[in-house]
């Protein structure tokens, strides 16, 4: 499971943590543009593109900026989508086993797992580093397929981006892309999603119908 858009809605918070990250390294943020595309792809991915629209080759501090504002902010506004967690205590009475796989600094995430008691549902989980490197999707994904020695054939991946699309299929994985997170059904088509899901109910019948698929 992807984490930003898929368990929890990060967008206003990490919105303001850019904008605020932006204004802090001296440059004026266009409050009319929407983000929701920064959320996904690793930060620092999506810091050197912000920074050098003002010609800014900063890009270790700004990175470094955000993740100060991300744990004054995101740590604390981040509500799960509403369903999610009755879907994931659905799949802990299951026995399934739950890994989360995010670009996401991991112990971040794993401050957001515990926060919302979700924790003892997963088996496993891998993100970036501190740092925020090694948060490439398929790096990840490769890492939790490895940690948790899981077969790639009998796998499906979780995701609203792209990125999470592509990543598991790097590694031969079936993926359902979410339509209530941020990539949004034309970007999810286009980069080749295994099934759509619409609402967070609809989660645990999906994947039980790509299960019996693989």
């Amino acid at each position: 499971l992807d984490m930003d858009g898929t368990l929890i809605d990060s967008h206003d918070a990490v919105v303001r943590c850019t904008h605020m990250t932006l204004r802090e390294m001296g440059h004026q943020p266009d409050l009319s543009e929407d983000l929701g595309w920064t959320i996904g792809p690793p930060l620092t991915d999506t810091m050197a593109l912000l920074m050098s629209r003002h010609g800014d080759d900063r890009v270790a501090e700004a990175v470094a900026v955000f993740q100060r504002h991300h744990d004054e902010v995101v740590l604390t506004e981040s509500p799960l989508f509403p369903g999610i967690a009755e879907v994931l205590a659905r799949f802990g009475r299951e026995r399934r086993r739950l890994v989360l796989a995010t670009s996401k600094a991991l112990p971040t995430a794993r401050h957001i797992l515990n926060r919302h008691g979700l924790m003892p549902l997963f088996i496993g989980t891998y993100g970036a580093n501190a740092d925020d490197s090694g948060g490439e999707k398929p790096e990840v994904i490769g890492r939790a397929l490895r940690g948790e020695h899981i077969d790639p054939a009998r796998a499906i991946m979780v995701g609203d981006r792209r990125y999470d699309i592509s990543g598991a299929h790097a590694h031969n994985i079936r993926a359902l892309g979410v339509l209530w997170g941020y990539g949004g059904r034309d970007e999810l088509e286009m980069a080749g999603a295994d099934g759509l899901v619409v609402d967070p109910a609809d989660l645990p019948d999906a994947i039980d119908r790509m299960a019996r698929a693989l």
